[in-house]
Parts: C-alpha cells; sequence; structure tokens
C-alpha cells in the first residue's frame, strides 16, 4: 500500500499528468483508485471490453498479442511514468493483447469519466495527451518500416539503440541497458525468430558494435551500432 505523499511523487511523473497542479493532483490521487500488480501477473487480456486507461506510476509493463501458433509478439514495454489501455477517446486499443507486469508494478486504472473530466477542468492535460500520443504514433510507423524494410541485425541494432535511449546509464564500459533481456524477449520486439537474433547479435559482437556481459547488453561503439542499423 502507498503512502499519500509516495503516490502523490508517483502520479506526478506521469507523462500527462505534468501539467497538473499539486491540489488538482491532490484530488485525482483520491479519486482514482490503484492497483499494484506481481511480476508475471497478466492484469489485461482479449475479452476485456471494459474502456480503460491505465497510468503506470511505478515498475514495468508488456504489452503484447499472441499469434495463432502460439508466438508472441511484443507490441510495447511501457516504463514508469506513462499512460497506456484500451480507451476510444485516447486512439489507445489493446485489443486482443496482453498487458502483463514484467517487475512488480503500481498502476491507477481510469474510467472514460475519469478521463473526460480531468481533460475538461485542465485543457493542457489534453493537449499534453495529444503530443504523447503523437510521437507514439511516429515511433510506431517506425518500427513497422524496420520490420517491413529491413533485416534482422538492423533491426536489432536499432532496438538496441532505442533501449539505450529510453533505459540506458552510463558505466565505465560505455553506455548499458540495465533490464536482462533474453534473445526471445529481444526477437519478440522486433519480429525475428529467437535463434535470427541470437545470430544478429553475434554479428553486432562481432563487428565490435557491442557486447553481453552478466547478461547486460553494453555499447562499445555508437558509430558502428548506428551504421549497423541501415
Amino acid at each position: 500500500m502507498l503512502l499519500p505523499k509516495e503516490k502523490l511523487r508517483l502520479l506526478s511523473m506521469v507523462d500527462v499528468l505534468e501539467p497538473l497542479s499539486e491540489e488538482a493532483l491532490e484530488e485525482f490521487s483520491q479519486r482514482v483508485p490503484d492497483t499494484h500488480v506481481d511480476r508475471g501477473q497478466v492484469f489485461y487480456a482479449p475479452g476485456d471490453r471494459s474502456e480503460a486507461l491505465f497510468m503506470l506510476k511505478r515498475g514495468r509493463v508488456r504489452i503484447y498479442k499472441v499469434t495463432p501458433d502460439g508466438w508472441e509478439f511484443t507490441l510495447a514495454m511501457v516504463e514508469a511514468g506513462t499512460m497506456f489501455g484500451e480507451m476510444s477517446l485516447t486512439a489507445q486499443r489493446m485489443r486482443e493483447a496482453y498487458a502483463e507486469a514484467t517487475e512488480p508494478s503500481d498502476i491507477c486504472v481510469l474510467r472514460r469519466e475519469d478521463l473526460e473530466r480531468i481533460v475538461r477542468a485542465n485543457p493542457d492535460v489534453g493537449l499534453e495527451m495529444m503530443r504523447v500520443l503523437s510521437e507514439r504514433l511516429r515511433a510506431c510507423e517506425e518500427r513497422l518500416e524496420d520490420i517491413g524494410l529491413k533485416n534482422v541485425p538492423a533491426r536489432l541494432a536499432g532496438l538496441i539503440f532505442r533501449l539505450v535511449a529510453h533505459e540506458g546509464i552510463m558505466t565505465p564500459e560505455g553506455p548499458s541497458i540495465p533490464t536482462h533481456y533474453t534473445h526471445w524477449q529481444l526477437a519478440s520486439m522486433i519480429g525475428a525468430s529467437r535463434e535470427s537474433v541470437t545470430r544478429a547479435f553475434t554479428k553486432l559482437q562481432r563487428g565490435g558494435a557491442v557486447k553481453l556481459k552478466d547478461r547486460r547488453i553494453y555499447v562499445l561503439d555508437a558509430d558502428a551500432l548506428e551504421k549497423s542499423t541501415k
């Protein structure tokens, strides 16, 4: 159970809520319930038809679909401080998708009327929502272009670039991705098989672009990695 001050602090870090004053944020916190989900817990699945918008305050969530032959395709890895969900008002669609917590997470669940109320009272929230959604649309278009036009090594190199930009940390050995992604997880994010990702990663390592140490990816040569994205 989050303490009130901690809940407010985490809510203030959610992208679309940044325009809210402290008073408005506190009112929002009291009105909207929060839920804790454990690692590995699927809290949204095909068949859930209620319109809901989720705000991830803490943790990480994977949005994925399952193909008829049982293969999982990761649509998005949602970081803390981000909104996502199934709500026509925001053009967010998760039909036939699953939402799984990849680490212990705290989430706010908004109903349609909650979102409409906050946007009417705080137009800047609506503007911020438009900005966030336009950025996601652009990222989605770039990802689809990668899958359709690039080979697996180029797609993997592009994914590593994005992961470093979103969650990377600087170490004495260079930029590193702190999350321990398996080859299967990377494969599900670029629309490839685990075996092809293993081969592609080996190619990037031999080219001196990256290395794997203690299950963590390090970027040794950013220029070489960028060239590999072409």
